[in-house]
């Protein structure tokens, strides 16, 4: 099994380690890719920090952002699972897994990022802004860079296990699975439901993706289809309504009525 994550906007930043190395990185067949994605955000920021700040979306108050991605080829860099941030992350809680269940994350957790494609949680890497929507000059969509490149790098990752593919919106345009792989795809969304409505609430999807995640590293389950996994959730307390399968995967519904 693979889960595929969604990076975080906000990253904490080493004080000290080692610089980054682009060959230490997982999945070295996005080597290329990255050097390319780097050189273009480095220069932008090291260059030109008013278009820096426009392409990267930063307010009058983030202009240190534009000086942390100028210097990242030489910025201290940290384990990726301690370098993302935020709901679901805090929710998983990498730094207080059991022994066993991080030794499950190495092998089972992969983080898209729009700088280095995908990582590992044991990858070191230092913290950057760059959004998954950006354009960099002299590259062109960060998307559209990925989207050439990064199916091999997933589908190997994967093997022949099953994807569990919790990535936003954002993120899901840098890959989509190809139709053999679409029966060992699970696409998992999180519905709120209150006076009987539902509705997709940033927060409880988020946290509730980082639970999923946990749950699932805590107990040891390796599903390998789409059902086997909602079977699993169930056990695990989560109420699932399963889709009807497609080419591109079977989506599974969490309803979570929590305030």
């Amino acid at each position: 099994m693979l889960i595929l994550l969604p990076p975080s906007e906000g990253k904490t930043a080493p004080r000290r380690g080692k610089s980054l190395d682009l060959a230490s990185l997982s999945s070295p067949g996005l080597t290329s890719t990255r050097t390319t994605l780097l050189e273009a955000l480095t220069a932008l920021c090291r260059d030109d920090p008013d278009a820096a700040v426009e392409v990267l979306g930063l307010g009058p108050a983030q202009r240190e952002l534009v000086e942390r991605n100028a210097a990242l080829a030489t910025a201290p860099t940290a384990r990726a699972d301690a370098i993302y941030t935020g709901v679901l992350y805090d929710a998983l809680g990498f730094d207080t897994l059991s022994p066993a269940a991080r030794r499950r994350a190495t092998a089972r957790v992969a983080v898209t990022s729009s700088l280095f494609g995908i990582v590992r949680p044991g990858d070191r890497i230092p913290a950057y802004r760059l959004s998954g929507d950006a354009v960099l000059p002299g590259v062109g969509s960060v998307s559209g860079a990925w989207r050439e490149v990064l199916g091999d790098a997933v589908t190997a990752a994967m093997g022949t296990g099953l994807l569990v593919d919790l990535r936003s919106s954002t993120y899901a345009t840098f890959w989509r699975p190809t139709k053999d792989l679409g029966r060992r795809v699970a696409t998992v969304r999180v519905l709120h439901e209150a006076d009987g409505r539902r509705t997709v609430v940033s927060h409880f999807n988020k946290a509730t993706k980082g639970r999923i995640v946990r749950a699932l590293l805590e107990d040891g389950a390796d599903p390998r289809t789409p059902g086997a996994l909602a079977a699993a959730l169930t056990r695990l307390g989560w109420t699932v309504e399963v889709g009807d399968p497609t080419p591109k995967g079977t989506q599974l519904d969490v309803v979570v009525t929590a305030v």
